[in-house]
């Protein structure tokens, strides 16, 4: 009986845990991590894709620690405001993968520890003062992005090679554009909230066109990193592939206008979970060959859709009001 209650009283922490993992996510910097490798000479390298994952899972931990008065507004249901994930089981957790991933880069390459303290500050950064503040809030939730492709590149090299410079600023404009996308999909919760995002600054279509915009000059500095740095087309054809699945992703946004419901925001932005991945690995193919890129892609295109389809819907939109359930039911 003891043993049933202890398990009982594990398993809603252990679900909330992993609910704030977001398991749809974290093969994305393990990818950036290899794709620097890559364009700094060697994209088969562990450590390069277990560090910055276990960096970004921290900023996940923190960012919820630091978001939890945000959520209580327009995302009640998730761990740390529905109260299944302490605020201090979240900030130590995030604390204790920030140290796990700093001693790991350290042991590797001790140079990278000024790039690793410069990320730490722009994960707290950007949920404590640039979030609320709109475009600037985009710009430093790409440039941690970037900051993991260098990471990567420089857990193979002692100093990042300037092969690397274009394909860092190609995925720092590339995910300031997914995360405007983001704030199209929270527009309520942020105006409640009092955060001057894009659009709730200047609208909902302005911030698409101008996410649309930053998205495709994203492609063309990864794209012409890659070009730069690799010999042959091996990486061309996963390119292609990501750049379609990109415009595929804004098309019903830029079709809505200026009412995006919050729902076809999140499909947008879900179909863009799937295509950085893919764009990703088009930079490990340029490096370690198209076999190499498909052996590690297809296994966590695979992973991060499955999560996403189960997980991400329940995690990003509360669920509807009991009360409003029960008269739907009623009708």
């Amino acid at each position: 009986m003891t043993r049933l209650t202890t398990a009982g009283r594990w398993r809603p922490a252990a679900v909330a845990h992993m609910q704030t993992w977001r398991p749809y996510t974290l093969c994305y910097p393990a990818l950036l991590g290899l794709a620097g490798a890559a364009a700094a000479g060697d994209a088969v390298a562990p450590a390069a894709a277990l560090v910055p994952a276990l960096g970004w899972l921290s900023g996940h931990y923190l960012g919820d620690y630091f978001d939890r008065g945000l959520d209580a507004i327009g995302k009640p249901h998730r761990p740390i405001p529905s109260g299944r994930l302490s605020a201090e089981a979240a900030l130590y957790s995030g604390i204790a993968c920030a140290l796990a991933s700093a001693l790991l880069a350290v042991l590797v390459n001790w140079r990278i520890l000024p790039v690793f303290v410069l990320a730490m500050l722009g994960i707290v950064g950007y949920s404590k003062v640039f979030k609320k503040r709109g475009a600037s809030g985009n710009v430093v939730r790409g440039a941690l992005s970037a900051v993991a492709v260098v990471i990567g590149a420089m857990l193979v090299v002692p100093s990042p090679t300037w092969s690397v410079v274009p394909v860092a600023l190609g995925f720092l404009v590339h995910d300031t554009a997914s995360n405007l996308v983001g704030t199209v999909r929270d527009v309520d919760g942020d105006r409640a909230g009092g955060y001057r995002s894009v659009p709730v600054r200047h609208g909902v279509r302005h911030a698409v066109r101008l996410a649309f915009g930053l998205y495709l000059v994203g492609v063309l500095f990864v794209t012409s990193g890659a070009l730069t740095a690799f010999h042959g087309s091996a990486h061309l054809a996963l390119t292609a592939v990501a750049a379609v699945a990109g415009v595929a992703a804004f098309a019903p946004l830029l079709r809505a206008g200026s009412v995006v419901s919050r729902q076809a925001a999140l499909r947008a932005h879900e179909v863009l979970v799937g295509e950085r991945l893919v764009l990703a690995a088009a930079v490990i193919a340029g490096g370690a060959g198209p076999a190499f890129a498909l052996a590690v892609l297809i296994p966590v295109l695979v992973l991060s859709l499955t999560a996403q389809a189960v997980m991400r819907a329940r995690h990003e939109i509360p669920p509807a009001p009991a009360l409003l359930r029960r008269k739907d039911t009623v009708a």
